[in-house]
Formats: C-alpha cells, structure tokens, sequence
C-alpha cells in the first residue's frame, strides 16, 4: 500500500553516498562555480567597459552571461551546501522556487543561446556579409533588445506552467529526490497522481522550441555557409567556420541533454545517466561559455588586457628628504 503522508520536503539523494568523495566532490565543483562566476563576471564588465563591444552581438554575449550566473546559482551552491551537510534536505517551498528559476534559466537558455544569441549571431554573420549596407538598419539596439525581452519572457511563461502544472500533484509515495536539485522528472517519479497531462505539456512546449529553433538556426546556417564557401581566402573561411562552428557545438549539447531528461523515457532512465546528463545540462554550460566566447575572441581577449593594464598601479615615486 502506498504511504498517504503528504510529502513537506525532499532528501537530495546527490550524486554520490560515499562520504569520502563528499569533500572531493565539493571541491571540485566549487571550483567549477567560482571559474563560472569570475569568467562570466568578466565578460560583463569587459563588454560594459569597451565602447567598441557594443554591438549586436556581444549585447547577446553579456546577455548570456548574465543568465549563466543565475542559472549555475540555482542549482551549485544547493549541492555544495549537501556536499558537507548530514541531512540533504529541501524544503516544499524550496523546491518549488528551485523547480521555477530553473526551468526559468532553462528555458531562457535554450531561447537565449539558439532563438536569441545564436540565431541573432548566425543572422549577425548572415547580415555582415550578404547585407553589409543594411546592417545598422537591421540590427539595431531596439531589435536586440526586444529578441532578449522575448526570451526573457517566454521562458518565464514555460516556467510557470511547468511548475504549476507539477505541483498540482501531490507526492505521497516518497520523498528521496535522485538527483543534486530539485527537477521535474524525479518528482514525477514519486506523484501518487495521474502524470499523462505532464508528459504532454512537456513534450508539446519540449517539441515546439527545439524544432522551431533548430530550423531557424539551419536556414541561417545554410545561407552561412554558402556565403562563406564563396569568400576566396582560404583563411577568411577558416575564420567564419571557427566563429559559428563552437556555438553549434554548445547548442547541440545543452540542448541534446535536456531533451534527453525532460522528453525521455522515465521508465528506461537509470540514476547513474541522470546524473550524468544533470551535470552536462545544469553545470557545464554556465563554465563553457565563458570560455568559448572569451579565450578564442580576440576582441573580448584585447578588451580585457586594456582592462586590466588601465586599472594597474602606477609606480610609486618616494621623494628623499
């Protein structure tokens, strides 16, 4: 018989039992959140800083960043905290606001970095080099800024809608989360309730934003790619195919890993792949752009060495009496 106890919190079962990997752990992802903020954190104030950075296209990047923190915040810092805790523990309200900033960060990630940044960065490439004389008219700050609203927005739709549509349930069978936060597939797995109409909003709204931006970013890409093929220097491709090729890369990963876990087969899941795929959709991504977008740019790298030789000391003069 189940347990008819209504559920008031959660234990956050974490990626491991062991309690000597428990400081190993914490140490290693708190480097991966420090490395994620101070990296993230320097692109903003490198772009803010630099007058030549303001453009399109790193209006998306400081954008991205921006999300990058909050998004690795709603999940690390819960999981470095139960790294060194002896009860893993999250209270209903906690999970409910973990589940909506999540899906929030989720959704405007995936808007952000295919609907906004890389279809807008692939229009940008597309603009700069179809339309050269028509790029201040098409890419202007209001259009940028209504895309990032947009995304913003959307997102926090989805979001609502997936957390009240979760929490409509009641959860009475356990309360032993498999995972290092609060996600929507676990507490599915432990509703006493019907979970059909979950599966298909999931799967609607899941289906609708990939596919819609898979193919705007395909049909940007292609025409990318045609134009490319006809500059004549064999180092001007290899820029253009450098610039665009790491974007597809981090798209395709962030967004394969969450397909795979919200639109997936629960019944054929096992723990050890869930964490797995957590870890690449909620912690990876936040580190990699920074990265990504800032060791292979040389703007953003010249940007930030004017940056900090500005704010460098001067020579102290001492005068001999």
């Amino acid at each position: 018989m189940e347990n008819q106890t209504t559920v008031t919190e959660f234990t956050l079962l974490g990626l491991s039992n062991d309690s000597h990997l428990q400081i190993p752990l914490f140490l290693v992802f708190l480097v991966i959140y420090l490395i994620t903020l101070v990296g993230n954190i320097l692109i903003i104030l490198v772009i803010k800083v630099d007058p030549h950075l303001h453009t399109p296209m790193y209006f998306f990047l400081s954008n991205l960043s921006f999300l990058d923190i909050c998004y690795s915040s709603v999940t690390v810092p819960k999981m470095l905290e139960n790294f060194l805790a002896k009860q893993k523990t999250i209270s209903l309200s906690g999970c409910i606001a973990q589940i909506f900033f999540f899906i929030f960060m989720v959704g405007t990630e995936i808007f952000l970095l295919s609907l906004a940044l890389l279809t807008v960065m692939a229009y940008d490439r597309y603009v700069a080099i179809c339309h050269p004389l028509h790029y201040g008219m098409l890419m202007n700050r209001g259009r940028c800024a209504q895309m990032a609203a947009g995304a913003w927005l959307s997102s926090m739709v989805c979001a609502v809608i997936h957390t009240g549509n979760t929490f409509r349930l009641r959860f009475c069978r356990s309360n032993m989360v498999g995972q290092f936060f609060c996600n929507i597939p676990q507490l599915l797995k432990l509703s006493c309730g019907d979970t059909r109409v979950n599966d298909i909003v999931m799967l609607v709204l899941g289906s609708v934003a990939a596919v819609s931006c898979f193919v705007f970013i395909f049909v940007s890409y292609i025409n990318i790619f045609f134009t490319v093929m006809r500059i004549p220097s064999n180092q001007g491709r290899y820029k253009a195919f450098s610039t665009c090729l790491p974007h597809l890369i981090v798209f395709c990963l962030f967004l394969g890993t969450s397909a795979l876990t919200y639109m997936g087969p629960r019944s054929k899941s096992s723990k050890a792949l869930d964490l797995v795929v957590a870890v690449f959709y909620s912690v990876v991504p936040p580190t990699m752009n920074p990265i990504i977008y800032s060791l292979r740019n040389n703007e953003i790298r010249g940007a930030l060495r004017k940056m900090l030789i500005a704010h460098q000391p001067g020579p102290i003069c001492i005068r001999w009496i």
